[in-house]
C-alpha cells in the first residue's frame, strides 16, 4: 500500500535546486533511511512531505486517512505540564476513545430497545479502533517507551520546561512514537540519545511495524533499521535498497558502472565525429550525414558525482613519554554524589582510549579532570613527558564565535602562519572560498565543528581529547575524521555515542557507568561480545543455582512412592566427581570468553562457544542425574 507518492518535486532557494523533478513512493512498513551531505536539503524534504513546506512544483498525494507526524526540532511545553502530562499527550487520541466507550456503556445500560441496537454498533466499533490501536495498555506503553529513551519514573512529576534541552527533545521523540502515525519522519532522532538508549530506539523502530523516513548520520542506526536508501546529492534522489552499508557498497559499484559506460560513450562520439569531419564532403558524404543524425539522437550517459568529504589531517607531532597521563583514584562531583569515583588508568602514548556511558554519568566531567581544567575532589592526574594537548568540546567554545574563521583558527603564536596557510588549513577540514571568512557565529554546527577541528590541527599537538567530535559531522565528514585520526602518530582520547566511530578507531574502552568504571583491552564490538559473554555466563550460573534449589525443594517433599530410573545406577560420590570436573571445565570456558586474545582469533573463539555449550549441557545432565539418585539410591 502506497502511504505517499511523489511525481517531479521541484525545490530551489538559490541558484542551485534541492531538489530537481524527485519522484518516490513511501509504502507501508518500509523505513527508508534519508542521507546526503550536509546542506543537501534533507530536512526540507521531510518539512514538504509533512505539510510544514511546499514544493515549487510536481505532485505530493496522501491519501486523506494517513496520519503523517514529523519529530519536532523546537521543544516548546505549557507552563505547569509535567513530563508525564506531554507523554501522554502522544495517546489523546486513545483517552478520547477510552471516554467515549465508558459514556457509551453508560448510556446502554439505560437505552430502550430501539436505541441499544445503534449504541451497541457504537461500542463494538470503539472496542475495535481502541484494539487496533493497542489500547488496553497504555500506561505499560507510556512506561515502556521513556524507560527507553533513558526516563525514569521518579522524573514523571518534573515539569517539562525544568528538563535540560537534550531530556526535551528526547520528550518529543516519546511524545511522537506513543502517536504512532502511519508515518514517521524523524530527522536526526539519536541526537541527544546515549548508545543504551540508541539501541532501544533502534530495535522499537524494527518491531513497531510503521513506515517512516529517517535522517541520520549514526551508520550503525542505519544499518540496524533501514530497509532502503534514498540519497540526496545536488538535486537529485538516488533509490538504494537495503541499509547503509549496502548502500555505500551499491553506490561505488553504480558510480562506477556509469563512469565506464561514460567512457565508451565518449570514445564512440570521438570516433563518429572523427568520421562524419573526414567524410563529410567525399564519396561517403551520405553515411557522414546518417551517422551525424544518429549521432543527435544519443542521450549522454550520466555519471554518479562523487560526494567528497574534506582531506582531514593533523600533520606530524612531537613525541611523548612513553606514557602520556596518569589517573590515580580520581573522585568528582557537584556537591551531589560523585559522578565517578576512585577513577585509575594510565594512557600511554599511541593509545586511542574512546570513553563511553549513559548520559549524565560525567564522561565531559571525566575529560575535564583528566586535562586538569577541574579539580578533583579526591585522587590526582600527571601528565607525561613532552605532552602537548589540544582539546575538543562539544559545545565548541574552543573557537570564538566573534571571528571569522581564519582567526578564530590562528595559534597563539600569530607568526607561525601566513594567511595563505591558515587558508589552506581550513580548506583541509572543508571551510573553503568566503566561508573561510565568515564570522564562526554565523555558521551552521558542521562548519562550526570543523572550524574547531582546523585550530586544533594548527596547535600541532601529541595528545587529542575529543569530546562529541561527530555531533554535527555528515557521514562523509565522519568518514574523513575517522581517517585522519587513523594515521595520527600522537595519543587520542575521546567521548562518543557513534558506535561506528568507536569501533573504527578505539584500542581500549573505558565504559562509565553510574558508581561504577571499567577498562577494556580492545575495541568496542570486542567490548559488546566480551558483555554479551559475560552476562549468558551469569544467566547460566543463575539457572544452575536455580535448577540446583529446586533439586533440594524434591528431596524435601514428601513421596509416596519412587518414580522410575531415568539415569544408570551411580554412586552419588563418583557422579558429585563428576560434576566438580565439569564446573571446573565450565569456568575454565567462562575465562576463555572473557579473554581478549580469543576473541581476536574467530577458529578458537567458535571452538571455545561449542565447548562453552557443551560444559553447559554436561552440567545440567550430571545435575539431573545426582538429583536421581539422591533421591532414589
Amino acid at each position: 500500500m502506497i502511504l505517499i507518492s511523489t511525481r517531479d518535486l521541484s525545490r530551489q532557494f538559490d541558484s542551485a535546486p534541492i531538489l530537481n523533478k524527485a519522484t518516490f513512493d513511501v509504502r507501508a512498513g518500509e523505513r527508508i533511511g534519508l542521507v546526503g551531505p550536509n546542506g543537501a536539503g534533507k530536512t526540507t524534504l521531510l518539512r514538504i512531505l509533512a505539510g510544514q513546506d511546499h514544493s515549487d512544483t510536481g505532485e505530493l498525494a496522501i491519501p486523506g486517512d494517513v496520519r503523517i507526524e514529523i519529530l519536532e526540532q523546537h521543544p516548546e511545553f505549557a507552563p505547569g505540564r509535567t513530563l508525564l502530562d506531554e507523554a501522554r499527550e502522544g495517546l489523546d487520541t486513545v483517552f478520547r476513545l477510552q471516554e467515549e466507550s465508558h459514556r457509551v456503556a453508560d448510556q446502554m445500560a439505560t437505552a430502550a430497545p430501539d436505541e441499544l441496537a445503534r449504541l451497541q454498533k457504537r461500542f463494538d466499533a470503539i472496542q475495535h479502533e481502541l484494539q487496533r490501536l493497542d489500547g488496553f495498555q497504555v500506561d505499560y506503553r507510556i512506561d515502556q517507551v521513556l524507560a527507553g529513551l533513558g526516563f525514569d519514573r521518579s522524573q514523571y512529576d518534573q515539569p517539562a520546561q525544568s528538563l535540560s534541552g537534550g531530556q526535551q527533545n528526547r520528550l518529543l521523540l516519546a511524545r511522537l512514537l506513543l502517536r504512532a502515525p502511519d508515518v514517521l519522519l524523524l530527522d536526526e532522532p539519536t541526537n541527544h540519545l546515549d548508545i543504551a538508549a540508541t539501541e532501544w530506539l533502534e530495535n522499537y523502530l524494527v518491531g513497531c511495524g510503521r513506515a517512516m523516513v529517517l535522517v541520520s548520520h549514526d551508520r550503525y542506526f542505519l544499518d540496524r533499521v533501514c530497509t532502503r536508501i534514498l540519497e540526496q546529492h545536488q538535486g537529485r534522489l538516488s533509490d538504494y535498497p537495503g541499509n547503509f552499508s549496502q548502500y555505500w557498497r551499491l553506490r561505488e559499484e553504480r558510480q562506477l558502472v556509469a563512469q565506464r559506460a561514460f567512457e565508451k560513450q565518449q570514445e564512440f562520439i570521438a570516433r563518429t565525429e572523427e568520421f562524419i569531419t573526414r567524410n563529410r564532403y567525399g564519396q561517403l558524404s551520405k553515411q557522414s550525414k546518417d551517422r551525424e543524425q544518429k549521432l543527435a539522437r544519443v542521450e549522454a550517459v550520466e555519471t554518479i558525482s562523487d560526494i567528497d568529504g574534506p582531506n582531514m589531517g593533523f600533520g606530524n607531532c612531537t613525541r611523548t613519554g612513553d606514557w602520556v597521563i596518569e589517573a590515580t583514584g580520581l573522585t568528582k562531583g557537584f556537591g551531589g554524589p560523585p559522578l565517578f569515583k576512585e577513577v585509575s588508568l594510565r594512557v600511554d602514548r599511541g593509545d586511542r582510549l574512546g570513553i563511553i556511558g549513559p548520559n549524565g554519568t560525567g564522561k565531559t566531567t571525566l575529560l575535564r579532570t583528566l586535562l586538569k581544567e577541574l579539580p578533583p575532589d579526591a585522587g590526582t592526574v600527571r601528565f607525561g613527558a613532552n605532552v602537548l594537548v589540544a582539546y575538543f568540546d562539544q559545545q565548541l567554545a574552543c573557537v570564538d564565535e566573534n571571528l571569522d574563521a581564519m582567526e578564530a583558527i590562528r595559534p597563539p603564536d600569530i607568526a607561525r602562519y601566513t594567511d595563505g596557510q591558515l587558508r589552506d588549513l581550513l580548506a583541509k577540514f572543508g571551510v573553503r572560498g568566503a566561508l573561510a571568512l565568515q564570522k564562526v557565529g554565523a555558521m551552521s554546527g558542521g562548519e562550526r565543528s570543523k572550524v574547531a577541528l582546523a585550530r586544533i590541527a594548527a596547535l600541532q599537538p601529541n595528545v587529542l581529547v575529543l569530546d562529541e567530535p561527530t555531533n554535527h559531522l555528515d557521514l562523509w565528514s565522519r568518514d574523513a575524521l575517522e581517517q585522519a585520526l587513523r594515521t595520527f602518530a600522537g595519543t587520542l582520547l575521546f567521548v562518543s555515542h557513534d558506535r561506528y566511530f568507536l569501533d573504527r578507531l578505539a584500542t581500549k574502552v573505558l565504559v562509565v557507568e553510574p558508581d561504577r568504571w571499567f577498562l577494556f583491552e580492545g575495541n568496542y564490538s570486542e567490548y559488546v561480545s566480551f558483555r554479551k559473554n559475560q552476562q549468558a555466563a551469569q544467566q547460566a550460573s543463575q539457572e544452575g543455582q536455580k535448577a540446583a534449589e529446586r533439586a533440594a525443594a524434591e528431596r524435601n517433599k514428601p513421596s509416596d512412592s519412587k518414580r522410575r530410573r531415568k539415569y544408570p545406577y551411580r554412586k552419588v560420590e563418583d557422579i558429585e566427581a563428576d560434576i566438580a570436573a565439569s564446573e571446573a571445565q565450565f569456568a575454565r570456558c567462562e575465562a576463555d570468553l572473557a579473554d581478549v586474545e580469543v576473541h581476536r582469533d574467530a577458529e578458537r573463539m567458535q571452538r571455545t562457544q561449542q565447548d562453552y555449550a557443551q560444559a553447559q549441557a554436561d552440567l545440567a545432565r550430571l545435575m539431573e542425574h545426582w538429583e536421581e539418585a539422591m533421591e532414589l539410591n
